[in-house]
């Protein structure tokens, strides 16, 4: 197995993403992640094809608490593994088991998007009593069932492409049009095809059938979130070409969603927290000080 290990001078170039460089060692490999402030712990997990950069606009707004975002494997200052076939979900679960016992994280507000919510709502899922409150955007936990011809082309796209463009993915899922330098940052991880094979992954992970290993854990995600009754906070945009609309199967999973504020980003497409960060962290502040709960 190749692993490639990320050339961290390359990201010198990013202007505004000026946080500390901090590594956990799991399987041979470094997982990097971002760790900023002190106090009340919030975890924020990034989805396909982004990495923690995504969360840079939350920061500052969140400086009261202490704000940790890994980059998964294969994505962003983590090492990458070469070749597809090498990722799974159980490797990116697993990484994940790693990294919240290994920084013996506790009380934890999470915060997931995209393949962040499959994985992190997985975590969840399993360790509930390590999560004090959840905040979902945008993603999903399928489990399995016939998949939407827009997916299946993303994941025929996602195989077959020569190299995935990874700058120009974010900027169509995007509602708004983002400066170069954005773009620039995005791309900054996978400077080549060989860089790039967790990005092919992920869209290929997503469960096709009942069978698949990963419905298990996400089936489990389900159930344990169809019963909880800690703070849940569900909050998706009104431009998502992907997952648009699927903010209701979170409402009527999760009963103690119905107890905040029922709020949609406006004029923000699948990347969110890259067109209305700053917003959703103050809603996210409101949440943790609880003043969204519905009078």
């Amino acid at each position: 197995m190749q692993i490639i290990k990320p050339d961290l001078s390359s990201f010198n170039a990013i202007k505004d993403f000026p946080y500390k460089e901090n590594f956990v060692d799991f399987d041979n490999l470094q997982m990097h992640y971002i760790d900023e402030g002190e106090g009340e712990t919030i975890l924020a997990l990034h989805g396909e094809p982004t990495w923690s950069y995504l969360y840079r606009k939350f920061i500052p707004a969140l400086k009261d608490y202490r704000f940790i975002a890994p980059d998964f494997i294969g994505f962003g200052k983590s090492d990458k593994i070469v070749g597809r076939k090498n990722y799974s979900f159980d490797l990116h679960f697993r990484s994940l088991e790693n990294f919240i016992q290994k920084l013996n994280l506790s009380d934890i507000t999470l915060v997931v998007q995209d393949w962040g919510g499959l994985l992190g709502l997985s975590l969840l899922g399993k360790y509930p009593e390590k999560f004090k409150r959840v905040v979902i955007l945008n993603t999903f936990l399928p489990t399995g069932k016939k998949m939407s011809l827009p997916f299946k082309i993303w994941r025929m796209f996602s195989k077959y492409h020569p190299s995935l463009p990874v700058g120009g993915i974010v900027q169509y899922a995007s509602h708004t049009k983002l400066s170069k330098e954005v773009i620039d940052a995005y791309n900054t991880p996978f400077p080549s095809k060989k860089h790039k094979s967790g990005a092919v992954a992920f869209p290929l992970l997503v469960p096709a059938n009942p069978k698949d290993p990963a419905v298990k854990p996400m089936q489990k995600a389900r159930d344990v979130l169809s019963e909880w009754d800690k703070p849940a906070l569900v909050m998706f945009s009104d431009k998502d070409k992907v997952l648009g609309g699927l903010e209701k199967f979170f409402y009527r999973l999760i009963p103690t969603s119905n107890d905040q504020q029922k709020i949609i980003i406006k004029d923000a497409g699948h990347f969110l927290q890259e067109e209305k960060g700053e917003e959703i962290a103050a809603y996210i502040d409101q949440f943790m000080k609880d003043k969204l709960r519905v009078k």
